[in-house]
């Protein structure tokens, strides 16, 4: 289940209706799809779209998705880093970013135009899009594995558009247990590096 932490807040939220409804103002959806016994462990792509064509088919008539397929991301994929370096700066898109995570955990950092940067840690079983133009940007879990559903308008897919600012670097994967070090506390004598 999903866990959003606000860290200039000192804010945590557990609840699926709580997390909805902090949200909702953001136009950021989440939802709960049921995970246990839908694939097999090691499932193919092709099987893990096929059990999930109705909610999928739902998604594109809902929000004007055409097409859908599987990421599907492990310590052993090559250039693993240079891959995450694309989505781990602050970023936006000319459309939805759609995932429904089938296994393995990420967090995607929101950054609104009102209201503190928050963190959405997501896990199996949890729905989410962060709609175009949303400030964000994305990180893996300590254990550098997630697959995932992803829906597109485009069938070429979305390109990150950078917004070039350096605020991702304030703030660590909060899945790796670590938290936000504000830039004042970094650089007084705490002996805390900010993350570089």
């Amino acid at each position: 289940m999903a866990l959003i932490r606000i860290p200039d807040e000192d804010r945590q939220l557990r609840e699926p209706g709580a997390i909805r409804d902090y949200l909702a103002p953001f136009g950021i959806n989440y939802e709960r799809w049921p995970v246990a016994g839908r694939v097999k462990s090691g499932a193919t792509a092709d099987e893990i779209l096929a059990a999930y064509a109705p909610e999928v088919e739902v998604l594109k008539q809902r929000g004007g998705y055409v097409t859908a397929d599987i990421i599907d991301v492990t310590p052993d994929v090559p250039g693993l880093q240079a891959m995450l370096d694309r989505f781990n700066k602050e970023h936006t898109h000319a459309e939805d970013e759609v995932r429904f995570i089938v296994c393995g955990r990420g967090i995607f950092h929101i950054h609104p135009t009102q209201g503190p940067v928050f963190g959405i840690e997501v896990e199996a079983g949890d729905l989410i899009n962060v709609p175009a133009g949303t400030q964000h940007w994305f990180d893996l879990c300590s254990d550098r594995t997630i697959r995932a559903i992803r829906l597109f308008r485009e069938k070429a897919g979305w390109t990150p558009l950078y917004t070039g600012s350096t605020i991702a670097s304030n703030y660590e994967p909060l899945c790796f247990g670590l938290t936000y070090i504000p830039q004042s506390l970094a650089r007084t004598e705490t002996n805390t590096p900010a993350r570089s």
